[in-house]
């Protein structure tokens, strides 16, 4: 008896252990919810639509993308970190949540407790701009100019907090300048308003300003990134153009709620890794101003983990909060 009691409890001990793999081999079994914290047709929209379509394709069960907008992506962001670690919840993840930690006093989430890294999907390298009547052509004259008129040039930025705001702060920060910053409720309208010259100065996501640099209403000044934008390969970067060190842009990432199976992680990066290395993807990324990634989980870990330290220290050094 005491040896058929220690053979059961042996067996239930090892199907316990095997539950794991059993459950990463099987996954997925049912629609998985693809939580996309913004609303639909923007980029982070378009991203996540293809890695979901991507995943359906893989997995032969479909991830269904669920758009939960609201407070700068904190809304649907919350929602993920909420979730159960099961494998069955699937988000977006971008820039602005490396950001909100630093500019919200309150904050549903932690990006670095609260979620499993999967991979970072793109970066979206910005472009510096400037009104073409500005006689500037590249960063160390732009530098120049704005020294000799503290106070008296401005920069538009689609809001408070928002990657084109804290791009330009860090510039400012890092170059020694003063310039005032004109919030608007969106890219469309501070874009329609620089054009017209109302504001001299923007970062914006490169592929939405390259029309109007093509067309010559906008002159482009650098590149955000540390890599130049391939579209544009002679243009210089902010780094080359003499603010050393100077390194920021949007970017898109895939993350699962905190606890999710290593294992099933792990298939989910597998798939999305495979289609960001394709040339297919990659050239469909590039005409969108993207440029594909695909790094390991760990390697996504330590990159948000240095973006959450970057913009903390930009945030503090120009005083940007919000309720």
């Amino acid at each position: 008896m005491k040896t058929l009691l220690n053979n059961t409890l042996f067996a239930l001990a090892a199907l316990s252990a095997g539950a794991p793999l059993a459950q990463a081999q099987t996954y997925p079994v049912k629609p998985v919810r693809f939580i996309i914290p913004f609303p639909p047709g923007g980029p982070t929209d378009l991203m996540g639509r293809t890695a979901a379509n991507r995943l359906t394709k893989a997995f032969g069960v479909q991830f269904i993308a669920d758009n939960r907008a609201g407070a700068g992506g904190n809304i649907g962001t919350e929602l993920c970190a909420k979730s159960p670690p099961d494998g069955y919840t699937v988000c977006m993840f971008t820039v602005a949540q490396s950001i909100s930690p630093a500019i919200y006093g309150k904050l549903g989430y932690d990006p670095l407790k609260d979620f499993a890294p999967v991979t970072l999907m793109a970066i979206l390298p910005s472009m510096l701009t400037t009104h073409p009547s500005l006689p500037v052509k590249n960063v160390k004259e732009l530098v120049a100019l704005a020294k000799s008129r503290p106070g008296q040039m401005s920069y538009a930025s689609t809001g408070n907090g928002t990657s084109p705001h804290m791009l330009m702060e860090m510039f400012k920060s890092m170059a020694g300048i003063d310039v005032v910053h004109i919030p608007y409720k969106g890219q469309a309208p501070a874009v329609v308003d620089q054009i017209a010259g109302q504001v001299q100065l923007a970062f914006n996501t490169a592929v939405t300003v390259l029309p109007h640099v093509q067309q010559g209403k906008l002159k482009p000044i650098a590149i955000s990134t540390k890599e130049r934008f391939p579209p544009m390969p002679d243009l210089q970067t902010v780094d080359e153009g003499g603010v050393k060190g100077y390194d920021g842009g949007s970017w898109q990432a895939v993350v699962m709620p905190a606890g999710t199976p290593r294992d099933i992680v792990s298939k989910v990066h597998q798939e999305l890794a495979a289609m960001l290395k394709s040339p297919d993807t990659r050239e469909k990324f590039l005409s969108q101003g993207a440029l594909a990634s695909g790094i390991t989980p760990d390697e996504f870990a330590k990159f948000l983990k240095a973006e959450m330290e970057k913009w903390a220290k930009v945030a503090k050094a120009a005083n940007v909060k919000l309720d």
